[in-house]
């Protein structure tokens, strides 16, 4: 069932439209295939982009929609209701982006900023380490500038799109002065030095590739420095409370994929005479996972109206985050338990859908971090 949407604009609705049709049309009939193959979708991801749909939230000078996240986050959510593995990728894509667009000078932006948003190159986001994940300030991976070049050493983790990847919006300690040595480069994924580990053998998400990224003496042009030296942790801060909305969105898209198979599934299951989705026990699950999926869809919204009117909007983007993500833990859990033993089987996609859900509580900080971060906003409020 399709989602009920108020959208301040007739190009808006045309362009959640066009995402819908490539959603049902593209992606939704190979998704299962590919997520049981490990298959990694880099055709589908320059479909989105000569489709438009990569550069959404940003200017239209660089090749962008110039849109507001308001649109840009429906229009991830349909994606991700498809296929959670290109909503992510879509996701992390469009956060890569940010430092370039927001911190990038004009030369490096017409530079590069195009075929970013045209998705002719695919990006990544380079932030965490093993020992520094939360503690992002705590990074180690080292950047020193000789001459006209940074040599960089060190190992990032975590990494969406690792080894896929054209470029990647990497943070880097470039002095030992705790998060204030913490620097911005756009590294190309052709970097010499730079190799991708093995890709990590993961639950879900099995058709987003997730591996470390290994800098072994990689040269990197000092000119794809973003912003100052000293920058790199509030362009990476900054990015995430963007990145957090795009994480909300495709939480609430999956829930509403579980949602609607578990409908589907209800009427058409009968058991003693008739369809379960009329039994009691069945029905106020459902209602429950209906109310879950609404609530959470208007708490990203919120969150991204603010953002588009310059309103603060960090403690929004962490509550959509974890509110978002926790409803998704918990629809699709419950879908499983609608379909009974079939939902336990991987003949129907909701045991996929269960799977998915789980790493949408972790990445992009924790949903413990998140609670930290609602926590501390509302010390200084």
């Amino acid at each position: 069932m399709a989602a009920e949407r108020l959208l301040p604009s007739t190009e808006a609705e045309d362009l959640v439209k066009l995402a819908r049709e490539i959603a049902r049309d593209e992606l939704a009939p190979v998704a299962s295939e590919y997520e049981e193959e490990h298959r990694f979708p880099r055709e589908q991801f320059r479909l989105l982009g000569r489709s438009g749909l990569l550069g959404l939230p940003y200017a239209e000078q660089w090749g962008g929609g110039a849109l507001p996240y308001e649109v840009y986050l429906q229009v991830l959510e349909e994606i991700a209701t498809a296929w959670m593995s290109v909503g992510v990728g879509m996701s992390v894509h469009v956060m890569s982006c940010f430092a370039l667009a927001t911190e990038g000078t004009d030369e490096q932006r017409a530079r590069w900023l195009p075929d970013m948003l045209g998705g002719e190159l695919l990006g990544a986001y380079a932030l965490s380490e093993s020992q520094a994940g939360s503690d992002a300030a705590a990074l180690s991976c080292r950047a020193v500038l000789t001459g006209d070049k940074y040599v960089v050493n060190g190992v990032k983790a975590w990494i969406t799109h690792g080894g896929e990847a054209d470029f990647y919006t990497t943070m880097v300690r470039t002095s030992p002065d705790g998060g204030r040595g913490v620097s911005c480069l756009l590294v190309d994924g052709s970097t010499p030095g730079l190799s991708a580990g093995a890709p990590e053998r993961k639950m879900g998400l099995t058709g987003s590739t997730t591996s470390q990224l290994v800098f072994d003496d990689a040269t990197v042009p000092a000119d794809r420095l973003l912003g100052a030296e000293g920058d790199g942790l509030r362009i990476a801060l900054s990015s995430l409370s963007s990145g957090r909305l795009g994480i909300a969105a495709c939480a609430v898209g999956l829930a509403q994929a579980a949602l609607d198979e578990a409908v589907t599934y209800a009427r058409g299951r009968v058991q003693f005479g008739r369809p379960i989705i009329e039994f009691q026990g069945v029905e106020f699950m459902l209602a429950d996972m209906a109310a879950a999926v609404e609530s959470a869809r208007a708490t990203y919204l919120e969150a991204a109206r603010r953002r588009d009117r310059g309103l603060p909007f960090t403690r929004h983007a962490s509550i959509a985050k974890l509110v978002a993500t926790d409803a998704a833990m918990k629809v699709t859990t419950d879908a499983v338990q609608v379909l009974g033993g079939a939902g336990y089987t991987r003949d129907f996609p909701v045991e996929r859908y269960l799977r998915e859900a789980k790493v949408a509580q972790i990445f992009e900080g924790t949903n413990q971090i998140q609670r930290m971060v609602i926590a501390r906003e509302l010390r200084r409020a």
